[in-house]
């Protein structure tokens, strides 16, 4: 019979959890009423995100596959260490509160620990530690996190964007979309070949570029944003935030789209299989953890960001957009009417 938490009990639990949480070392971890932590330069940047079941994972996806606690886990830590990075620090401290119901497998809570911690490692957050948490019961399976960030310099925010920026992206678009689209199909997981099952894999376990966000700061980003929920509902966000609007440019997200392809992550080639376009994917499609930045158009780009557009006045396009349309625009050209053109009449995410 397989172990559950209820079987297992709060302290029995805990003994085989905290083990399996290992980050940096800090001044007071896990056991004692709250962790100790420094704050070097005595500045901090704090975020906290939530999981919970059906609403953000599934434990059983259409196409048949099965999330893992070291999916969640993982998860947890790679949206909440993208959050930090998008501000330009580096995380240094995080604690996770669990919700479990009574007959949830130890193995699984076990599960989440480990992939939290795998994350925080291969990711490359190794100044962060794990100072422990809280555990609850409950009718459905959650996970809360929150991490503290360290900044060497001034954070940078989503209202700085100024007309004239170079509008840039690092790390992946629209890889955990179709990895979604993959999840709630009918194509059987078993039978996905590599280049599916990484997306599907991207979804359920983000890879954000961490060193992105400090090289970005240094080199004088404007405004920066992590990409959670899409490029045009997050580039609207900077937009609304620094009174400008973003113009994206269909070229280059196609070129992007190509780079990736030829890196092992071919969105394309999912699209084509299930009878999409991988634009929507890469324009509407949450959940990378990339970085959304701006950069002063003098700015050298630092290493792994693909221009993808620029920042503009405000007013230019402001007749031409729906009441409540994000200030985003493709190709100079409100965003139903550049996908018409770019694609012909059809499905459009954005059309009215």
């Amino acid at each position: 019979m397989q172990l559950t938490v209820a079987g297992l009990g709060e302290s029995g639990l805990l003994e085989r959890i905290l083990p399996r949480l290992q980050g940096a070392d800090m001044l007071l971890g896990p056991g004692d009423d709250a962790a100790v932590i420094e704050a070097p330069g005595g500045r901090f940047v704090f975020t906290v995100d939530t999981l919970v079941q059906d609403q953000d994972f599934r434990l059983l996806w259409r196409n048949g596959y099965r999330s893992t606690g070291y999916d969640v886990g993982w998860k947890s830590a790679a949206q909440n260490l993208s959050d930090i990075n998008a501000m330009g620090a580096v995380a240094t401290a995080a604690v996770i509160s669990l919700t479990l119901p009574p007959a949830t497998p130890v193995v699984w809570a076990e599960g989440i620990a480990e992939g939290f911690t795998a994350a925080v490692r291969e990711l490359g957050a190794q100044r962060c530690g794990l100072a422990g948490g809280d555990l609850s019961s409950g009718g459905e399976l959650s996970i809360t996190a929150a991490l503290t960030g360290s900044l060497s310099g001034p954070a940078v925010l989503r209202s700085g964007a100024r007309p004239g920026d170079v509008v840039a992206v690092c790390g992946v678009l629209g890889a955990a979309a179709a990895g979604l689209s993959l999840l709630e199909s009918d194509l059987p997981h078993a039978a996905l070949d590599d280049a599916a099952r990484n997306l599907v894999a991207l979804h359920c376990r983000p890879r954000p570029p961490l060193w992105a966000g400090p090289a970005a700061s240094a080199a004088g980003a404007s405004a920066m944003m992590d990409i959670s929920d899409g490029l045009v509902r997050d580039g609207g966000r900077i937009a609304h935030a620094s009174s400008v609007a973003i113009n994206l440019d269909s070229a280059a997200l196609h070129r992007l789209l190509a780079e990736m392809s030829s890196g092992g992550v071919d969105v394309m080639a999912a699209a084509e299989r299930l009878g999409g376009d991988p634009l929507d994917w890469v324009l509407a499609g949450g959940e990378d953890h990339g970085l959304l930045a701006c950069f002063p158009r003098s700015t050298t780009l630092p290493a792994g960001f693909h221009p993808v557009g620029s920042v503009l006045e405000a007013g230019r396009f402001n007749e031409h957009l729906s009441t409540g349309a994000p200030p985003v625009v493709l190709d100079s050209r409100p965003l139903h009417e550049a996908r018409e053109a770019l694609r012909g009449p059809g499905f459009d995410h954005f059309g009215g």
